[in-house]
């Protein structure tokens, strides 16, 4: 809330991170009862945030509610601000996981830490170490030294766009647990991803593919007079 101005006509209705659906469910009823409700995200509301709390109380709610006009106005997740910061990390596949156990179980964040890092994937973690979870980043970092390999580049991003913003890149063989907490997302790259100066960036190509240099993407270039 302290991000939102406040001005005559608006309302602001604070509400803690772990209510996320009882926060949705009281937008849902604001709406059905005529006011304008905007449901505020840091970072992109589709990315472990609260567009997906939303519809899940729109579908545990009635049915009247389905006919209210619903939109998912698109940010930057953390992951892609930071991203931005250190290179191109994410320039090939990718994975997000959200290290949290509150709404999965720890087995299934192992599991899914340890196929990423065997599948070649670029990882983002969000959420990688609270003060009631200490233990569980460090057991993180032991499966991506064994999935990924030591000398894997991994970075930590912390208060990224902010005055306090730090960005620290390492080998996984050297990163430590205390080197994340809940304000920092950590990025680890695959085994081809490398430093060119300061930056850090994964190639668009595998290993055992010959580049041609040709995007899938649409960009031009433009010289001369435009």
């Amino acid at each position: 809330m302290k991000r939102i101005p406040e001005r005559p006509g608006l309302t602001l209705h604070a509400t803690d991170n772990r209510v996320e659906v009882e926060r949705a469910r009281h937008a849902l009823q604001m709406a059905a009862a005529g006011k304008r409700v905007a449901v505020v995200s840091s970072g992109d509301p589709g990315v472990f945030a609260m567009a997906s709390a939303v519809f899940e109380a729109l579908e545990l709610g009635p049915e009247a509610w389905l006919a209210l006009d619903i939109q998912v106005l698109p940010g930057i997740t953390a992951m892609l601000a930071a991203s931005a910061r250190i290179g191109a990390p994410m320039g090939h596949d990718f994975a997000a996981i959200n290290l949290s156990d509150n709404l999965k179980p720890w087995s299934l964040i192992e599991k899914r830490l340890r196929l990423a890092g065997e599948a070649g994937f670029a990882m983002g973690f969000y959420n990688p170490r609270s003060k009631s979870r200490p233990h569980q980043f460090a057991r993180a970092l032991e499966i991506l030294r064994e999935a990924c390999g030591g000398e894997t580049l991994i970075s930590f991003a912390r208060d990224v766009s902010k005055p306090g913003e730090t960005i620290t890149t390492v080998p996984l063989n050297e990163a430590r647990p205390e080197m994340a907490d809940m304000r920092t997302v950590v990025i680890v790259g695959n085994k081809d991803t490398r430093r060119v100066g300061r930056h850090v960036y994964t190639p668009r190509y595998a290993p055992d593919c010959t580049p041609d240099y040709v995007s899938d993407t649409a960009a031009d270039t433009v010289s001369g007079d435009v």
